[in-house]
């Protein structure tokens, strides 16, 4: 596929619009930050820039349009370990790596990870990413909807995308980094610590345990001493609050805690359901300028089976 033929009307070399990174540079391997917009993101591929990873899940896995060229990046599947008895659990080190070869994806180069709902399971594929030792990686904000709504070219496929890359393997290699991702004992540990905070991304209702868990068998509630930030709070039409906001809605959440320790490098520890929205709070923190942040891998599909880890109720 020639992108330039697909992109006609994108300037290469034009200048960036302020929701797609004003610091951007002009070299097409060159991330202005943990997010792009589709403009950035449609300038680059003209110019035969990013990777692009469709990491959809649930129904929008099965979506039939896609950003040209994208690669599916499978939480459902292949980029979650199916031999834990939990969803999207991350995988290891030599799976990961023989998965990234598997859609040529190689070490040098920048990707940009989007999903059909939003920002919603990109930000899993990102923090990912970045888990394995990985910096050159973006979320591309506001996701397909955002990238059809600025009228930009998408491929038709009736059974959805390939899982393939480019028919070659890449070289990618995955170096795992301590802490990004946690168990349940430091969980435990963070709630018991007061210059940390655990953050919740489910919604009131769950977090309040008055409606049943989607996923048979969990106990209703939430971690005693969690707060709760559902994820799309920190979202506006489909896209990611500006970072003054995101600094705004987290200070007023965290409130005392600021006191425990510089604002800004609280320790934050994000759960939500099962890994993936946690990783939207991992993102709206970074983006605020939060620098210990680690998400709960197991979240809420292990914390909240039947165990002696404490569970409340209420708000």
């Amino acid at each position: 596929m020639n992108l330039r033929d697909t992109f006609p009307h994108v300037d290469a070399t034009g200048p960036t619009g302020p929701t797609d990174g004003a610091a951007a540079a002009d070299d097409s391997g060159s991330l202005p930050g943990p997010l792009v917009g589709p403009a950035w993101l449609a300038t680059r591929l003209a110019a035969g820039g990013p990777v692009v990873l469709d990491a959809s899940v649930g129904a929008h896995r099965a979506a039939a349009r896609r950003i040209p060229g994208a690669r599916r990046f499978d939480i459902d599947g292949v980029m979650s370990d199916a031999t834990v008895p939990l969803p999207h659990t991350m995988p290891g080190a030599h799976r990961f790596t023989e998965e990234m070869r598997a859609l040529g994806v190689d070490g040098t180069d920048t990707v940009v990870v989007y999903d059909a709902a939003g920002v919603y399971s990109s930000a899993r594929a990102w923090w990912m990413l970045r888990a394995m030792g990985f910096d050159r990686v973006a979320v591309l904000d506001g996701g397909l909807p955002a990238w059809t709504a600025a009228g930009l070219p998408v491929d038709e496929a009736e059974e959805g995308i390939a899982p393939g890359g480019t028919g070659r393997a890449g070289d990618f290699t995955a170096r795992p980094r301590e802490g990004m991702l946690v168990g349940s004992g430091a969980v435990a540990a963070a709630l018991a610590d007061p210059g940390s905070a655990v953050l919740d991304a489910r919604s009131r209702e769950r977090f309040a345990g008055t409606v049943a868990e989607p996923r048979p068998g969990l106990r209703r509630g939430h971690m005693p001493g969690a707060l709760n930030l559902p994820f799309g709070e920190i979202q506006r039409d489909g896209r990611m609050l500006p970072a003054p906001e995101l600094r705004a809605v987290l200070g007023a959440l965290l409130g005392e805690r600021k006191r425990e320790r510089e604002r800004g490098q609280e320790r934050l520890v994000v759960s939500c359901g099962s890994g993936v929205t946690a990783c939207v709070l991992a993102l709206g923190a970074e983006l605020a300028g939060y620098t210990e942040v680690s998400v709960y891998d197991g979240s809420w599909s292990e914390w909240g089976r039947p165990s002696e880890l404490p569970v409340v109720t209420g708000p």
